[in-house]
């Protein structure tokens, strides 16, 4: 049952096969399990390759069954077109069209599986993609937001340099009144008189601007910290919400560049594994001596074609045939007076119909 089964994928004729060696039979099994088994392979990789994609179970077998039976369906048609007829070359030379689609259904089947085989070190790969994303997408981001919290913290120390620059000053009108009233400086008279009481008076109204200027100042720098605390929740904000996009970076094209990130040596390996599965039938078939099945496949090939150009030459011949015996055949009545006359009398009468029509038609036109 399961020989049956690999011949029917082997794409040949079983009617043909049954009455053949089972050596011949085997081979054919053989080929077939080659085509059958690729076709399974072909189905796990595209299965993977949908399920990275999708992410969904369901849709990756659905579609991964469909693309097994497709290869499936081709390799059983390029193992079945090839036919052992002539020399070695004239069969290569068939059979390099579908030696080349053998290729590429070779690495359309090994990209996936090379994917899954070398999962963990593309996932450090991705990893370190996705921190180098990470700091470039913070990066960009504060491009949006630095230079507005700089100048808005520049504000602030303007703001405070103004209560510096005023606290300087009351700082200087105190160390001039209290050196007047110890006899120091100023008048260098002991004791609090009239210029003490001046320069006294002139502290405290600037002691009294710096207190307003600090509550000024105070009020507008707690706004400003507000605005920059605002900005930088923004910020975080952002870089949330653009950091599901940079962690979902594991898509299947992501994953083919971080694949190509990795020696080349191990996949091509893998790919010549592929390779030598998915044309191991097409070059059996080529290198194989002909055998029964070839030429009892020629014989009924080579019956069908010797009787459809027999058809055709007694086509041929019959035509040739009944042109020649016509031809006779009216030659021999041409010569006929009985035939003559009869034509002489239509034709005059013809033309009289003719005379008589032309007349008329003159006649109304006049």
């Amino acid at each position: 049952m399961l020989k049956k089964f690999f011949i029917i994928c082997s794409g040949s004729d079983s009617d043909i096969l049954d009455n053949c060696s089972n050596g011949e039979q085997n081979k054919y099994a053989g080929i077939g399990a080659t085509v059958f088994f690729t076709a399974v392979m072909a189905f796990i990789a595209a299965s993977y390759a949908l399920y990275t994609v999708f992410d969904k179970t369901y849709l990756a077998v659905g579609f991964g069954l469909v693309w097994g039976l497709l290869i499936f369906n081709l390799d059983r048609f390029i193992v079945s077109t090839i036919k052992k007829r002539g020399s070695f070359m004239d069969e290569l030379i068939q059979a390099s069209p579908r030696i080349i689609l053998a290729v590429i259904i070779a690495v359309v089947i090994s990209k996936p599986l090379e994917l899954k085989i070398f999962e963990k070190e593309i996932n450090q790969v991705l990893l370190e993609q996705k921190n180098e994303l990470t700091l470039a997408n913070k990066g960009q981001i504060a491009q949006q937001f630095t230079p507005t919290i700089e100048g808005l913290q520049n504000d602030i120390k303007s703001l405070q340099s103004q209560i510096d620059t005023k606290e300087a000053e009351v700082n200087a009108l105190y160390d001039v009144y209290i050196n007047e009233a110890e006899g120091t400086a100023g008048t260098k008279l002991l004791g609090k008189g009239p210029v003490y009481a001046e320069k006294r008076e002139k502290h405290d109204a600037a002691l009294a601007e710096l207190q307003q200027l600090k509550l000024d100042n105070k009020e507008k720098i707690s706004g400003i910290e507000a605005q920059i605390l605002q900005l930088q929740t923004d910020y975080t904000t952002k870089v949330s919400a653009s950091q599901p996009i940079i962690d979902g970076f594991d898509g299947l094209m992501a994953r083919v560049n971080a694949l190509g990130e990795l020696p080349w040596l191990p996949p091509f390996f893998i790919f010549l594994l592929f390779l030598a599965i998915e044309t191991s039938p097409i070059f059996a078939k080529l290198l194989s001596p002909k055998g029964q099945y070839d030429f009892k496949l020629e014989d009924e090939e080579t019956a069908v074609k010797t009787w459809v150009e027999q058809k055709v030459n007694e086509r041929n011949v019959l035509l040739k045939t009944d042109m020649a015996i016509n031809n006779k055949i009216y030659n021999d009545i041409a010569d006929e007076d009985e035939l003559y006359q009869y034509k002489r009398k239509k034709a005059r009468e013809l033309m009289q119909l003719q005379a008589d029509a032309f007349f008329k038609h003159q006649k109304n036109a006049l």
